[in-house]
C-alpha cells in the first residue's frame, strides 16, 4: 500500500500538550491569530470580487429572463442539487415574499413524485455550477414536454443545463474561497447574489409597494407597520373620556381618573370635538393658585383646536403624529368632527408599532 504524507497545514497552528502527555485539540489562544484573519479578510475579498464581477453579465439575457418569469402565469419553481438546493430555497423564499409566486422543488425528490407540483403555467428556475447536475438533468425532457420556459444560473455555458435553457444566466466564479477549491463558496454568493438581483428587478417591474410586501410578513413588525390601522387598537364608546361644555374641572377630573388615558375630550351636545384636557394642561392649571376647580368650566381651561386623527389612519400615521406634536393621546374623529374613539401611546406599544 502507498504511503500518502499527510497535507502540510496552510498556516502553522501551535498544538498545547496536555499533562498526560496527550496532545489536544487547538484552541483559538493556540492558533496563529494573524492567520486567521488574514483568512477571514480573503473569504470576504473572494467572494465580493465573485459579486463584483456580475454587473458586467447583467445584459439582455438578464432582460431575457425576467420577461419569462413576469410572463410565468403560475409558479417559478426553483430547483438545485445541494449546496445549491439551500441556495434556490432562499431565492424562493425572496421571490414568494416579494410578488413573484415561487418554490422550491428537490430535484432529486421530483423523480419520485414530486414532478407533479410542476404544471403547464410554471417557469423553472435551475442552479447548477457545474452544469450537469445528474438530479436536474433528468427532470430536462419531462419540462421540454411540460412546455415550460427554463431559466438556469450555471457556471459553465457549454454544460448540458445551460445548453438547455431557454435563458442560462453567468455565474461562473474566478475561483472559489476556501483554499482547498472545493466547498462551494463564492460560486453559492455568486447565485445568491443572481437571484436577488431577479427577485428585486420583478418587485420593480410589477409595481411592488410596501404595502403588497406587509401583506405578505403580517406577523412582523414591518406588516404592523403597513397593515395596522388605528380601528384596529382603539378605545370606543364608554372607554373614551369625554365631559360636555359646563362641566366642572373636578368632574372632568374625575373621568380621566375613570378612563385612565391621560385626557379627556370636550365636545358639545352633539358631540362634536371642541378641545381637549390632559395631564399637561391639569399640570398648567395648577400653578394658578386662585382656579375653583369646582365650580370653573371645562372649557375655561381645556386646549381648543386640538389634534385629532381618523379610525381609518394607519396606527403607524397616529404615532407619527403624537411623535411630532409632542402628545400622548389622539381623539379620532367623523366627517362632522364627531368623537369615535381615542388611542394613546401604551395603545401602539402593546400592538408593536413603536
Amino acid at each position: 500500500m502507498n504511503f500518502v504524507p499527510p497535507r502540510k497545514l496552510r498556516y502553522p497552528v501551535a498544538l498545547a500538550t496536555e499533562p498526560s502527555g496527550t496532545t489536544a485539540a487547538p484552541g483559538m489562544d493556540e492558533m496563529n491569530s494573524d492567520a486567521i484573519l488574514n483568512m477571514a479578510r480573503a473569504v470576504l475579498r473572494t467572494e465580493a470580487d465573485a459579486v463584483t464581477a456580475l454587473v458586467e453579465r447583467i445584459d439582455e439575457n438578464f432582460a431575457r429572463a425576467c420577461q419569462l418569469l413576469l410572463a410565468c402565469r403560475g409558479r417559478i419553481v426553483v430547483t438545485g442539487m445541494g449546496k445549491s438546493g439551500h441556495i434556490g430555497n432562499k431565492i424562493a423564499a425572496t421571490l414568494a415574499s416579494t410578488g413573484s409566486p415561487a418554490f422550491f422543488l428537490h430535484p432529486a425528490e421530483a423523480s419520485h413524485g414530486d414532478l407533479g407540483m410542476i404544471t403547464a403555467g410554471d417557469a423553472v428556475l435551475a442552479i447548477s455550477n457545474s452544469g450537469e447536475t445528474g438530479e436536474i438533468i433528468t427532470l430536462l425532457p419531462i419540462m421540454k414536454r411540460l412546455g415550460i420556459p427554463l431559466i438556469t444560473l450555471t457556471g459553465n455555458a457549454q454544460s448540458t443545463i445551460a445548453r438547455a435553457a431557454d435563458v442560462d444566466l453567468n455565474v461562473a466564479v474566478a475561483q472559489e474561497a476556501c483554499p482547498l477549491g472545493l466547498a462551494p463558496t463564492a460560486s453559492t454568493t455568486a447565485a445568491l447574489a443572481m437571484g436577488d438581483a431577479l427577485a428585486i428587478s420583478l418587485l420593480e417591474s410589477r409595481g411592488f409597494t410596501e404595502e403588497d410586501f406587509a401583506r405578505s410578513h403580517p406577523g412582523g413588525s414591518l406588516g404592523r407597520r403597513l397593515l395596522l390601522r388605528v380601528a384596529d387598537l382603539m378605545h370606543t364608546g364608554k372607554q373614551v373620556p369625554l365631559v360636555t361644555t359646563g362641566t366642572p374641572l373636578a368632574e372632568a377630573l374625575m373621568e380621566m381618573s375613570r378612563k385612565g388615558l391621560g385626557m379627556t375630550g370636550v365636545v358639545d351636545e352633539n358631540k362634536r370635538l371642541l378641545g381637549i384636557f390632559t395631564d399637561g394642561d391639569l399640570r398648567r392649571t395648577l400653578d394658578d393658585r386662585t382656579l375653583d376647580f369646582h365650580n370653573t368650566p371645562i372649557e375655561q381651561v381645556m386646549t381648543p383646536d386640538c389634534k385629532t386623527g381618523r379610525a381609518d389612519m394607519l396606527a403607524a400615521e397616529a404615532l407619527h403624529l403624537m411623535d411630532s406634536h409632542k402628545i400622548n393621546a389622539l381623539l379620532l374623529v367623523d366627517d362632522q368632527h364627531r368623537v369615535t374613539g381615542a388611542v394613546n401611546m401604551h395603545d401602539l406599544l402593546r400592538a408593536g408599532v413603536m
